[in-house]
């Protein structure tokens, strides 16, 4: 039987060699220097489609509940938030301004926020009251999620999985294995690789939305204190960070540490 490593590797091979011509940039690096080539292989414009009526049904299946923007204040103090973040989004793309951008919050003990394609904020009041968030904590969530949407990070992964799935099924006929061998492939791409890529954009969006939360004239020394928090709500729930989808809240804090210097000068500009 051929090791799964290899099959792995005439995967990636394949996928390497038919999609290099689909890799471009969605965004301008900024003074974090969020810089990377990104596969893309679908199109914004169907994934903002997809996310206007996802974000549609999310709204009418939570105001029929009755937990749709329950507190006025806390809608009012997010939507303030976004309101001071997204200007900044021209940083990294020009168009970006210019989304329809809609801000809601679920009333919910969730620990939970997102930013969908196209500018769609969703806000559940339990990260908010449960961990007693400031301003400045808000907006680091809020700049995190909003990077995710800047980069495309959903049209990114839809393209890594069409690209391996493709190339998979593709090395297991050239190699004469079965459907068990190329199941088993992807598995372990979903067990390892997939989960890197989620890493990466996971801490490509913290580097991006500190900087958009300082150029909003929120302290991104918030940072810190928001996944201390986020560590201490977290404590025994999280896998090995190597087979986690998003990094350690220590790696994160280490991070932001070292963005401080190019990023406070942001802050103290805002603020005058």
């Amino acid at each position: 039987m051929v090791p799964v490593y290899k099959l792995i590797a005439a995967a990636l091979s394949a996928v390497a060699l038919g999609t290099t011509a689909s890799c471009q940039s969605t965004t301008s690096g900024g003074v974090v220097g969020a810089e990377r080539k990104q596969l893309l292989l679908v199109s914004s414009e169907q994934l903002d489609q997809m996310a206007v009526k996802a974000y549609a049904q999310l709204q009418a299946e939570s105001a029929k509940k009755g937990v749709l923007n329950t507190d006025p204040a806390l809608t009012r103090r997010v939507r303030a938030i976004a309101s001071r973040i997204t200007p900044q989004t021209r940083v990294f793309r020009a168009d970006a301004p210019g989304w329809k951008w809609e801000v809601n919050v679920i009333n919910s003990k969730e620990l939970n926020a997102f930013c969908m394609p196209g500018g769609k904020i969703m806000f559940y009041s339990g990260i908010i009251q449960q961990l007693k968030l400031s301003d400045d904590e808000i907006a680091v969530i809020m700049g995190h999620e909003i990077a995710h949407a800047l980069r495309e990070h959903s049209r990114e992964q839809v393209s890594q999985a069409v690209a391996a799935e493709t190339a998979i099924g593709l090395g297991a006929a050239l190699l004469g294995l079965g459907d068990g061998a190329a199941n088993l492939t992807g598995a372990a791409y979903q067990a390892l690789i997939a989960t890197r890529f989620s890493r990466n954009h996971e801490t490509e969006s913290d580097r991006i939305g500190l900087e958009l939360a300082a150029r909003a004239g929120y302290d991104p020394r918030a940072g810190i204190t928001l996944w201390k928090k986020m560590l201490s709500a977290n404590q025994g729930g999280r896998p090995p960070e190597f087979l986690s989808t998003h990094p350690a809240e220590s790696s994160r804090i280490q991070q932001i540490e070292a963005l401080l210097p190019a990023v406070m000068p942001l802050y103290e500009a805002a603020k005058r």
